[in-house]
């Protein structure tokens, strides 16, 4: 049977703003900055002709859990929102935070970031296309790609499901959270619990679709990658059931037991990590049909990959926890613009690359230049629109 936690303080609304969290989401803001900077100059890619192979260890590492950490993030103040205004009202915000910047998105800012790519490969004379020809043919012809913004799509759907429940069952969101509460003092066995739930929802869908397969329904630019829709889902319901409960003294909290064992985490993810690294040079060097790998290979991918997502996502936000005393002055600098630089920075990453691709300079200066560019050109262009008050209040 569930019980209350011991304590009337314990289930009290969280404060607004934890510090630690926010430096962990702006960290996987930068790491979405790093991952777009390094991927053109990868050998799996399809980009410049500078390369390097820590790039590609770079963009596996990232890939394998950063996105499906986020989420795990994005859940944990959904509870205290909805308590605060209520389904309909959090729907409302959430649909200007998220809704109306995906739309922008999809209907400006991505169609400006891959215009290059059209340049690159239709040489001047070779088409009569300006950018407006362009931005007309990829909305009524396509493709229409939404690059990073899928992100605010797939996060306005979960946190409508969240109201949803919270509209129909609301004791469900708080008894899930007091059973996450109830592990605050377990961390290893809450460790192995969400890793075991991570294989539940990862595995099964990979071992169905493939890794490479996205659902994108009528070329429409709402996509998803189809074997990871489960493990969003359950990574930020997960989030939702921690900070269910004040995260402040619960499984997150500060001087917790799950922030203290960061090394453990990390000593794990890199364990983890390890395992991919041995399982893609299996693929390229053992594997007969490098495109048909036996069952026994892609179930120990999927673990593996489920693993090291689980153990990633204790990792990161419990370092910022466990140091919150420490100096962050510029990444608590950084976090005011940082969601605005998530939603900016495709078009700086983009068109520096295309700058950056007739010069015959190694593969790390291109990325420095490309990465640094882009990190200050979005963050004063934030900036900037930030003065503008209704932008403010959207990002």
């Amino acid at each position: 049977m569930l019980r209350k936690p011991d304590g009337s303080d314990q289930i009290t609304i969280a404060p607004a703003r934890i510090a630690a969290l926010d430096r962990a989401r702006t960290c996987i803001t930068l790491l979405v900055l790093l991952h777009h900077s390094v991927v053109n100059y990868t050998y799996f890619g399809d980009g410049d002709h500078a390369r390097w192979l820590g790039f590609d260890l770079v963009v596996l590492f990232n890939d394998s859990f950063f996105m499906a950490c986020m989420f795990f993030i994005s859940g944990l103040f959904v509870r205290d929102s909805l308590m605060r205004n209520g389904p309909a009202s959090f729907i409302r915000h959430r649909a200007w935070r998220l809704g109306v910047p995906f739309l922008l998105s999809i209907f400006v800012l991505m169609p400006i970031a891959y215009y290059p790519t059209f340049l690159r490969y239709h040489l001047p004379g070779t088409t009569d296309f300006n950018f407006f020809h362009f931005w007309w043919h990829t909305l009524t012809v396509g493709p229409w790609p939404s690059g990073p913004s899928w992100f605010l799509w797939v996060l306005l759907a979960l946190d409508a499901i969240a109201a949803l429940l919270w509209a129909v069952a609301p004791g469900s969101i708080q008894a899930l959270g007091e059973l996450i509460f109830s592990a605050r003092d377990r961390a290893v066995p809450a460790f192995i619990a969400f890793s075991i739930f991570s294989i539940a929802i990862y595995l099964p869908m990979r071992l169905a679709f493939g890794d490479a397969s996205w659902l994108e329904p009528d070329g429409y630019p709402v996509p998803i990658q189809t074997s990871r829709i489960l493990l969003y889902a359950g990574y930020f319901l997960a989030g939702v059931g921690v900070g269910a409960v004040n995260l402040r003294t619960g499984v997150l909290a500060e001087n917790g037991e799950v922030a203290k064992r960061w090394p453990v985490w990390a000593g794990f993810a890199l364990l983890f990590y390890g395992a991919i690294l041995a399982l893609v040079y299996i693929h390229h060097n053992w594997v007969a049909d490098f495109n048909s790998p036996p069952l026994s290979w892609r179930v120990g991918y999927g673990v593996a990959f489920a693993l090291f997502s689980a153990a990633m996502t204790f990792t990161e936000p419990s370092l910022f926890l466990r140091f919150a005393k420490a100096s962050w002055n510029w990444m608590d600098a950084l976090r005011p613009s940082a969601y605005g630089i998530f939603l900016v920075h495709y078009i700086f990453i983009i068109w520096l690359q295309y700058a950056m691709y007739d010069y015959a300079l190694p593969a790390f200066v291109k990325f420095i230049i490309v990465f640094a560019g882009t990190l200050s050109l979005s963050w004063a262009s934030v900036v900037l629109l930030r003065k503008i008050p209704f932008v403010a209040r959207m990002i």
